[in-house]
C-alpha cells in the first residue's frame, strides 16, 4: 500500500470513548495521566530502555500538523523510539518537535539519544500537558505501519494515545502506541492475538 491509499488515525478526546470500547486491560494505561516511562520503568525494574528507531527533520502528519499549529510547510524534528523492557518493544513513541520548540534550553531535546523523553517532560515543573486523545490504529492506517515496521505480528488493531505537551510555552506533540506484547498486567499475558 503506498503513502497515497494509506489513511489517517483517527484520534479523538478521550471523554469521547465509552469505557467498555477501550480494551479492558489497556484503559488503565490509557487514561493515565502520569508518566508513562516511569510507570513502566517500574513495571520492568531495571531492564527498561529505548531505542531510536529514527529522529530526522520532516514534515508532520497533517492532522500533527494542525495540532501544533503549523502551516503545511512546516518542519519539526520527528523522533520515533521504541520502549523496551527486558527486550521487547512495548510502545511506539512518535515524537514531533516543531523548529520554533527548539530555541534557548529546549535546544536539548533534539539530543535525547537513548534517554527517555517523558522522564525530561515530567521533571519539568513548568511543564503543561494538554488534552489526552485516543485511537483505534487499524491496518492500512499510516501509523499502524510506522508503529508495527519492526513486529513479526499484526494484529487486527492496536490503541495509542497523544498529548500536546508545553515546555517554556513551546509545543511538541507525543504519541504513544501500544504494541502487541505489551502485558497490561503484571503477569505477562499479551493484550491481542495477532489477526
Amino acid at each position: 500500500m503506498d503513502s497515497l491509499t494509506r489513511s489517517a488515525t483517527r484520534w479523538k478526546p478521550h471523554r469521547c470513548y465509552l469505557r467498555r470500547h477501550i480494551p479492558a486491560d489497556l484503559s488503565s494505561w490509557l487514561l493515565d495521566p502520569a508518566s508513562l516511562t516511569l510507570r513502566l520503568q517500574q513495571l520492568c525494574g531495571g531492564q527498561f530502555r529505548v531505542r531510536v528507531v529514527s529522529q530526522a527533520w520532516g514534515r508532520p502528519y497533517p492532522d500533527e500538523a494542525r495540532l501544533l499549529g503549523m502551516d503545511d510547510s512546516g518542519r519539526a524534528i520527528i523522533r520515533q523510539v521504541q520502549l523496551l523492557c527486558d527486550r521487547r518493544p512495548w510502545i511506539f513513541a512518535r515524537t514531533v518537535i516543531p523548529a520554533v520548540s527548539l530555541r534557548g534550553r529546549l535546544q536539548r531535546l533534539a539530543h535525547l539519544g537513548t534517554r527517555p523523553l517523558g522522564a525530561m517532560l515530567f521533571a519539568d515543573p513548568g511543564m503543561q500537558r494538554g488534552m489526552v486523545e485516543l485511537a483505534r490504529i487499524l491496518p492500512g492506517q499510516t501509523l499502524f505501519d510506522a508503529a508495527l515496521s519492526h513486529a513479526g505480528r499484526r494484529p487486527q488493531e492496536i490503541w495509542g494515545r497523544r498529548s500536546v505537551f508545553r515546555l517554556a510555552d513551546k509545543p511538541l506533540l507525543v504519541s504513544e502506541v501500544f504494541l502487541p506484547g505489551f502485558p497490561a498486567r503484571r503477569e505477562g499475558r499479551p493484550l491481542w492475538r495477532a489477526g
